[in-house]
């Protein structure tokens, strides 16, 4: 074993992924993997099942599946469980989001309806367009941090789990800003005491999460663990934490258009985004206070590729535009339109126009699943805190204080790859590639020799 490198436990016995919220996108992937584990689908988009990983010189041709490389849980071993506002079992709520064909939920239909939500922490301040009956009531917000941790054990004890991860699915939360109830694990205690206004559901849930040493995950741009409070605890419990907001439809694109422009030096005067969707998540968005959120985590994307203040005579003016339009008849189905104005040699002005008929769900499932085997890995691996090492599937991924993220989606997965290469033992990759020549010259040199 090299310096450093983190002894990982084995993946033995049941993995329970927990996911506060079980709507389009906990549905989507519950159903996804349960029908991936019955061979009658494949689990695409998925970097932990379908992706390879180099492994030495390119001309060693060692690119085995990344689930053959590291020890992560099997398919098989996993258990499903979560909160909702709404009391639906997962194959009724599969049939009300809509996104999967009918005749595959049909055929799960038996192990869909045995998983059930608990009942959620909600508070209607902090999404204001969704009403639900299945909800917690208790003194105060510690005393539902509490119940939510009574959840977690019974879920634990009753699925005969040996691991636990909870990755959350729920809804955008109303813009929040951090103050000073959320700077230390004291004041933020306190505050679930007093029933602060300023703690929000997630930031509920993510605390039940890391005192019991559940690592947490943030698919939403809420707030949520990205605070002082959460990161201290997530220190003291040794527990892995990481977001914020599934990387998904539009910012996918721009964070894999945007560094390509970046590379060639093209210059970029204006960047405008627009997006409609009928699902749950445009509906909540459809208010302005959550849909603040939404933007801040989206708006930040372009500044962490280019560096304005780098080169400012390319980078430095550009008007950036970001339009969110909840639109009930094409449900899941989410359209964006991107409209991109660059320039080139001399200045010459170009055009670049992007539209974009995806599915929200369909890719932020394979991201749900890799990032609870990941996060896992990390927890037996020893790792935990802020894993920015999972950038790679996040908006506006969280960082250690004062540290820009990395948005470049190239990057990040080379941050991954090398993470993972790190942890079995491998040579990191920097794709320099000097030594392949190096040895061809000494290779040429010698038959030189030999000719003489």
């Amino acid at each position: 074993m090299k310096q450093n490198q983190p002894k990982i436990s084995s993946p033995d016995g049941k993995l329970g992924i927990l996911t506060p919220g079980m709507g389009a996108v906990a549905t989507t992937f519950i159903a996804g993997v349960i029908a991936a584990r019955k061979g009658i689908a494949l689990p695409i988009g998925s970097v932990t099942q379908m992706g390879v990983i180099r492994l030495g010189k390119r001309t060693e041709t060692r690119s085995p599946l990344v689930k053959d490389f590291v020890p992560l849980s099997n398919l098989n071993d996993i258990v499903f469980g979560g909160w909702d506002v709404f009391s639906d079992d997962v194959y009724t709520a599969a049939i009300e989001a809509n996104v999967l064909d009918r005749n595959l939920v049909e055929v799960l239909k038996d192990e869909l309806q045995q998983i059930k939500p608990m009942t959620a922490v909600f508070d209607k301040a902090y999404v204001r367009n969704l009403d639900g009956k299945n909800v917690k009531t208790g003194a105060n917000k510690m005393d539902l941090a509490n119940q939510l941790m009574d959840d977690i054990s019974r879920f634990k004890k009753e699925n005969n789990c040996d691991r636990l991860v909870m990755v959350w699915c729920a809804s955008t939360e109303a813009y929040t800003e951090i103050s000073e109830i959320h700077q230390t694990l004291e004041a933020f205690e306190m505050g679930l005491q007093a029933n602060d206004a300023r703690i929000a559901p997630s930031m509920i849930y993510a605390y039940a999460a890391l005192k019991m040493g559940v690592p947490f995950a943030n698919g939403a741009p809420n707030l949520t663990c990205d605070i002082p409070a959460l990161v201290e605890l997530s220190h003291l419990t040794k527990t892995p934490i990481g977001g914020k907001d599934f990387k998904t439809g539009q910012t996918l694109m721009k964070t894999i258009v945007a560094p390509g422009l970046h590379a060639r030096a093209l210059g970029v005067r204006g960047w405008f985004s627009s997006n409609i969707l009928g699902n749950r998540d445009g509906e909540v968005l459809d208010a302005p206070e959550n849909f603040k959120t939404k933007e801040v985590s989206k708006g930040n994307v372009l500044d962490g590729i280019f560096n304005p203040e780098l080169q400012p005579e390319l980078y430095g003016n550009i008007y950036h535009k970001i339009r969110i339009n909840y639109y009930p008849p094409h449900g899941d189905n989410k359209e964006s339109w991107d409209n991109i104005d660059i320039f080139g040699w001399l200045g010459y002005p170009m055009q670049i126009k992007i539209n974009f008929l995806c599915r929200d769900s369909i890719l932020a499932a394979p991201i749900v699943l890799d990032l609870a085997l990941f996060m896992d890995l990390a927890q037996r691996a020893g790792m935990y805190g802020i894993q920015e090492w999972l950038s790679f599937y996040f908006k506006a991924p969280q960082t250690a204080p004062g540290l820009p993220p990395q948005h470049d989606i190239f990057k990040q997965l080379s941050k991954l790859e090398n993470t993972l290469r790190f942890m079995m033992g491998e040579e990191l990759i920097t794709h320099l590639g000097l030594d392949y020549y190096e040895d061809l010259i000494k290779e040429y040199e010698t038959l030189l020799h030999l000719d003489k």
